[in-house]
């Protein structure tokens, strides 16, 4: 990270302050309940810089403490898509395998008197919370006797109890204004097969228990989350400082702003709803912002870091502009992308004086110009208007790599339609205003392309509850082409310009195996917007 980041200036005093850097450490801890996103990347690219810039370990931790929504194929999704950003961690761990650390330290806390088991619902329980504005009800049970609350923990571990029966709860201050803090749960029941572990544990562990235990049996340093963490901090504290050891370094916990993407979603909740009502296809839509998403829609691992590079690291909340990540991609995608001829919406001319294929030189190949060609209907009009300097009636334009041809007369069909214009080729070497591609008509290969825009019609979806309201239907368009015969053996990592369209990349899921169906996506125009911070 070029710049100096107001985490970076927290860990070098930290180091001044006498932390040896030896035991400087970083981790990213997704949940494997969903596929990743762009905020996500902006997490792994400040813990996995961080390490580097500190010459530290860098730990991926999969925090899989609820086997309701985890699964193996996240997992290995997960790992994925930071492969394929260019991020390396050390070491791959699971909050799974501290399962029975974890336990062994919910019965220190019962033991020192700061955890009970709680005997009513979850309904109840946050009932008797309240709001922060007033004071909470303390539970009925939470005078239990250290040995009965040994004895019902022991029984909920060993799946004594049902679903919802009893929970474990710390014990700390049921009118303290943070609502974090009136008596938080730690362990509740939940009877089902854990992707990992099996069947073996029928009590799992709260995010909020097992996360800063992990950091501390793992000796990270630095636990670095978003913002909407910052009123768990006391909480994670007040753990910590429960089951401390002699001399053991305890992490410390900082906070920096999510990232925010204009007209999108970060929300993995709401992305769920999105694939359910069958909004979007599956995780890697192209019109998603998660990692897989935007691979296949065509987005280039060096955009993507760039932009995060470019936004920072800050406490301030903001939305970012959707074209500053746009600007980054194209500025990528210029120096890599392999130009091609592609005609969207044809229009057939006929050359009236040549009577045999021609084979021209484009780029490094060859392609065949035959007696009638595919231009873009865009690009003639039958009533020439000032400052039109593509194809008309008696106008002279060049066309890409060939010939300078003039258009003379238009053939119509009974509707009216047009069936072809007849032009004629002239070898001069004139420089003129208009360039137009082509296709040659009887080699073109037929192609269906993706045209993507925004998922939503409001800038902010993420703040508002029925976010689905505001779907753009016309989010994904479908639409015909023809191209030069070089597509034929396009592949999804090449990214392609077509000439004068923008940037395009072949849709793996879509395409099939022998190529013979050919479905390209999108990735962006040529044309770039304004964009803000």
């Amino acid at each position: 990270m070029s710049k100096t980041n107001f985490l970076e200036k927290i860990i070098d005093k930290d180091i001044k302050n006498g932390l040896p850097k030896k035991n400087l450490s970083f981790r990213f801890p997704p949940e494997p309940n969903g596929f990743l996103h762009l905020g996500h990347v902006k997490s792994i690219y400040l813990n996995y810089s961080l390490a580097r810039k500190y010459k530290c370990p860098f730990i991926l931790r999969f925090d899989d403490t609820n086997p309701i929504n985890e699964e193996t194929k996240f997992i290995k999704a997960i790992k994925k898509d930071i492969n394929w950003l260019g991020f390396k961690w050390c070491k791959e761990t699971y909050a799974s395998d501290y399962f029975v650390e974890l336990y062994k330290l919910a019965k220190k806390l019962i033991l020192q008197g700061k955890a009970f088991v709680d005997s009513q619902t979850k309904k109840k329980i946050k009932e008797q919370r309240r709001s922060s504005y007033e004071d909470g009800i303390e539970s009925p049970y939470r005078k239990r006797s250290i040995y009965d609350n040994l004895e019902l923990f022991k029984k909920m571990k060993n799946g004594c109890f049902k679903e919802g029966e009893c929970v474990l709860r710390a014990k700390i201050d049921m009118n303290s204004p943070n609502i974090n803090l009136r008596d938080p749960i730690m362990y509740r029941i939940i009877k089902k097969k854990h992707y990992k572990t099996g069947k073996k544990w029928f009590i799992y562990p709260t995010y909020d228990w097992a996360h800063g235990q992990n950091d501390y049996l793992e000796k990270i340093s630095h636990s670095l989350c978003t913002l909407e963490f910052q009123h768990n901090k006391p909480l994670y504290n007040w753990f910590l400082s429960k089951i401390k050891s002699y001399g053991h370094i305890l992490p410390k916990q900082y906070e920096f702003s999510r990232l925010n993407l204009n007209y999108s979603i970060m929300s993995k909740t709401k992305m769920k709803v999105l694939i359910e009502k069958q909004i979007v296809d599956n995780w890697d839509d192209p019109r998603l912002p998660t990692i897989s998403g935007l691979r296949r829609r065509g987005f280039t691992p060096d955009a993507i870091c760039n932009f995060i590079k470019e936004i920072g690291i800050s406490k301030r909340e903001n939305n970012i502009d959707i074209y500053l990540l746009e600007f980054y991609l194209k500025k990528n995608l210029a120096k890599i992308a392999e130009q091609v001829m592609v005609v969207f919406n044809p229009l057939t001319l006929k050359i009236e004086n040549l009577n045999e294929t021609k084979w021209l030189r484009f780029k490094d190949r060859n392609i065949p110009f035959s007696k009638e060609i595919y231009i873009e209907s865009k690009d003639f009009i039958e009533n020439k208007k000032d400052k039109f300097w593509r194809l008309s009636i008696g106008q002279k334009v060049r066309l890409k790599s060939a010939f300078t041809i003039k258009a003379k007369s238009i053939i119509k069909k009974k509707n009216g339609s047009i069936k072809y214009i007849l032009c004629k080729i002239y070898k001069d070497k004139s420089k003129y205003k208009a360039t137009l591609h082509w296709v040659a008509k009887k080699y073109s290969l037929p192609i269906k392309i993706n045209l993507y825009g925004k998922l939503f019609n409001i800038k902010c979806p993420e703040k508002i509850k029925n976010f689905t309201d505001y779907i753009n239907k016309k989010s994904r368009i479908q639409v015909n082409a023809f191209a030069e015969q070089f597509l034929r053996n396009a592949n999804s990592k090449t990214k392609y310009q077509f000439l004068r369209n923008g940037y395009f990349c072949l849709d793996n899921k879509s395409t099939n195996k022998n190529n013979s169906k050919l479905v390209f996506n999108k990735i962006i125009s040529f044309k770039q917007k304004r964009f803000n911070i």
